[in-house]
């Protein structure tokens, strides 16, 4: 997601996303390893990420954005739109 918030609340969602996320990454044990968090913490975790995405949404709709599937695009990449170049027809009287 980009860095161009919405609103207060837009940006404190993200944060909590980006915070939840590194103490998911801290706390996620080596494979063969038990994890340290209880099942019912681990499914209240993915249920919180789920509210923080939902009201993201909500809000970029809110705001006219494009939605959270636009993506960048690089300077040098061929746009998948045509532009048709009009040209005014001289007039007839004229020539």
């Amino acid at each position: 997601m980009s860095t161009d918030f919405h609103s207060k609340e837009h940006q404190i969602l993200a944060t909590l996303r980006k915070v939840l996320s590194e103490v998911v990454r801290d706390t996620t044990p080596p494979p063969g390893r038990p994890h340290p968090l209880k099942p019912q913490t681990i499914e209240n975790v993915k249920v919180c990420f789920q509210l923080i995405t939902s009201r993201e949404k909500e809000i970029i709709d809110d705001a006219g954005g494009s939605g959270m599937d636009s993506r960048p695009r690089y300077a040098d990449e061929p746009k998948t739109s045509q532009v048709v170049q009009f040209q005014k027809p001289k007039d007839k009287d004229k020539q």
